[in-house]
């Protein structure tokens, strides 16, 4: 192994141990002794990579990113209708959010008031869901009497992004069910009737699971 591939190891076990902490304990109470030790490094080497803690949750914080914009990614090639495909990205989205401690500690120190950096992953959802409606409108998909576009996407933004505060306490509010039953909810007021039968509130099961490749 070269020395580059070692340091580029050494990162990422940094950025995953890290994860971890700021999971468990916060960005407050997170320690940078407890990161190197939980990634099986010297301080040393943890400083090498990192200046200072708001370096270590800024990482995390845009590897989070990373993995939830290849996300949407793939679920967009799938070429799916715009309202089906916003539907499959907020499923993909929660798997990632249940499965990747990145992306999970990344999501909640880019919303915690403690931790700022440039990155505001919450509002790049909300413009995730503005532009996946504006595309729904674009090719007849939405019905009518709704109040506007923008009322549909507050509504979309505030039942996703409540799922995942509720998460916090009860897994089971990322759980594919309950994903699930937001969109039976939702879909009807959505969509216009004529294409409200093809759509399937539980996602396209052929949609991968975008995972973080930390580098």
């Amino acid at each position: 192994m070269t020395k580059q591939e070692r340091a580029a190891r050494t990162r990422e076990a940094l950025i995953r141990s890290a994860a971890r902490e700021f999971d468990e304990h916060g960005y407050a109470l997170a320690r940078l002794s407890a990161i190197s030790t939980g990634a099986g490094v010297s301080p040393g080497a943890l400083h090498f990579h990192f200046e200072n803690k708001p370096a270590v949750a800024a990482a995390v914080e845009q590897e989070a990113s990373n993995a939830l914009r290849r996300a949407a990614r793939l679920v967009h090639r799938q070429g799916a209708n715009a309202l089906q495909n916003l539907a499959d990205t907020t499923h993909a989205l929660a798997r990632l959010l249940r499965e990747d401690i990145v992306v999970r500690a990344g999501y909640r120190l880019s919303c915690s008031r403690g931790c700022r950096t440039d990155l505001n992953l919450r509002q790049e959802w909300q413009s995730c869901v503005q532009q996946r409606l504006a595309e729904a409108a674009d090719e007849g998909l939405l019905a009518g009497g709704h109040g506007g576009q923008q009322n549909l996407v507050r509504t979309v933004v505030a039942a996703t992004v409540g799922l995942e505060a509720l998460c916090r306490d009860n897994p089971e509010w990322l759980a594919p069910g309950t994903v699930t039953g937001m969109w039976r909810a939702l879909l009807p007021a959505l969509a216009a009737p004529a294409v409200l039968a093809d759509l399937e509130p539980a996602g396209n099961a052929s949609v991968p699971a975008a995972r973080a490749p930390v580098a």
